[in-house]
């Protein structure tokens, strides 16, 4: 059996390899991106917007990058509610509704999420709980399409039920989250099984970190680091993968529960959601294999055997470095980088924290001087945003999840405008290169 899939392996290598000269010649956007990293435009949002450039003369010089939701700066948004107040739920209403909610608006939206914060009877037990897995992500896909099962109004896609179904997810996705954890480290990790109901008095970020603590304690600056993480994930334009995924999805005429599993699958991938855990690897192996932490020669000296593909994963990466829009820099990452300061002081982590600082400043240089760039390069945000996750005592298997958690905003908000402005559905071309068979050969 080995043999005779071994054979089939090699045939199916074979027969699906094309010729990087054929991308050349059909010119075709591998990636759906051209060499510059620029995207192939395959609609229009008004939803958010992303800048790495700017236009001088006629050309584009990369610039530090800015990020806008439904207008407004994000630097602005996390500044005006981290300060005072939980800024998660009002930014999901923004994206959904086009608008900043005023108070009573804001107040009403957080009411009506904790009314949605509720699963259907014995649903944690009969589906959560049963065949418990490792993938929280499969196990929360596979909850949102159970989840269709108990709404006697899956399937039509007029805006007001899709309204309705987003805003019931949104609510439920932490629970989604937190308990497939809480099974699959009971019944695989055999640990304590506590399931803690949410708080309506809590905010989405609080009630994340009280279902997940068997003590239910989390600081107010916990909270609000988690939080702002939120807040930075929540939306980036609908070019990334899961959020096109959404749109390409929802362009057929699917249902809400469909379409958001389709943006999972997307999101789970190792290149998109995962890329913190991947950091999390890299940041353990350089602990690992750099005696002094303090020493930039010696953190420089391994960086580059690690872009040879002589270290680490051997495959020539230095992760949380590079993003596939921004050039100079992620706003996000700068923005998050004082929470990541605040939050390392309160857990006794300066230590790594000053680690993390000398990578973002060493790595670019190496991955300067040993690659062309057609873009600056510069760390993202998912730099630090496991390093935070393990701050707050987030388990590893989450951290892609709480991604989801904040993103299914985002995808909600273009499931909306998709399906608002949906005229046809997403079907770009691909160009056949398919040799035909001659005759003999078919004989």
């Amino acid at each position: 059996m080995k043999e005779y899939a071994a054979s089939l392996r090699d045939q199916v290598i074979r027969m699906d390899t094309i010729p990087d000269e054929l991308y050349k010649k059909y010119d075709v956007k591998r990636g759906l991106r051209d060499i510059n990293g620029r995207g192939v435009v395959a609609g229009l949002t008004s939803i958010s917007r992303i800048s790495s450039f700017r236009e001088e003369n006629g050309e584009r010089i990369p610039c530090d990058g800015e990020l806008w939701y439904r207008g407004y700066n994000i630097r602005d948004l996390v500044s005006r509610y981290s300060a005072h107040r939980f800024g998660y739920e009002a930014l999901a209403y923004l994206l959904l509704f086009g608008s900043l909610p005023d108070e009573t608006q804001r107040a009403d939206f957080i009411r009506m999420l904790s009314e949605a914060r509720d699963l259907p009877t014995n649903f944690t037990r009969d589906v959560i709980m049963k065949a418990p897995t490792k993938d929280i992500m499969n196990s929360m896909t596979r909850s949102i399409l159970t989840l269709a099962s108990y709404d006697s109004n899956a399937a039509p896609t007029d805006v007001d039920n899709v309204i309705r179904q987003s805003m019931n997810l949104i609510a439920v996705f932490p629970m989604l989250a937190i308990y497939g954890f809480h099974a699959y480290n009971h019944y695989e990790n055999l640990e304590s099984m506590y399931i803690h109901r949410p708080d309506p008095n809590c905010s989405t970020a609080e009630n994340i970190l009280m279902m997940l603590r068997p003590d239910r304690k989390y600081s107010a600056n916990e909270a609000r680091v988690l939080d702002a993480a939120l807040m930075l994930h929540m939306e980036h334009g609908g070019g990334n993968n899961s959020t096109f995924t959404t749109r390409v999805v929802t362009s057929s005429g699917s249902d809400t529960y469909a379409t958001i599993a389709a943006a999972m699958s997307s999101l789970k991938g190792p290149k998109h959601g995962g890329a913190n855990i991947k950091v999390m690897e890299m940041m353990d192996n350089i602990r690992e294999n750099v005696r002094d932490w303090k020493d930039d020669d010696e953190i420089r000296e391994y960086l580059s055997r690690m872009l040879m593909g002589s270290v680490f994963d051997h495959k020539g990466l230095i992760y949380g470095m590079g993003h596939a829009v921004y050039s100079v820099s992620d706003p996000r990452e700068r923005i998050f980088k004082s929470f990541v300061s605040s939050l390392a002081e309160e857990k006794g982590r300066e230590a790594d924290l000053d680690l993390y600082n000398r990578i973002e400043r060493i790595a670019p240089e190496v991955i300067a001087e040993r690659r062309h760039i057609y873009k600056g390069v510069s760390p993202n945000v998912d730099f630090y945003s496991g390093f935070v996750y393990n701050m707050l005592g987030i388990p590893v298997e989450l951290y892609t999840p709480i991604f989801a958690i904040a993103r299914i905003s985002g995808w909600s908000a273009h499931r909306l405008e998709e399906i608002v402005g949906m005229g046809k559905i997403i079907r770009p071309a691909y160009q056949s290169v398919m040799k035909v068979a001659s005759p003999a050969e078919e004989a």
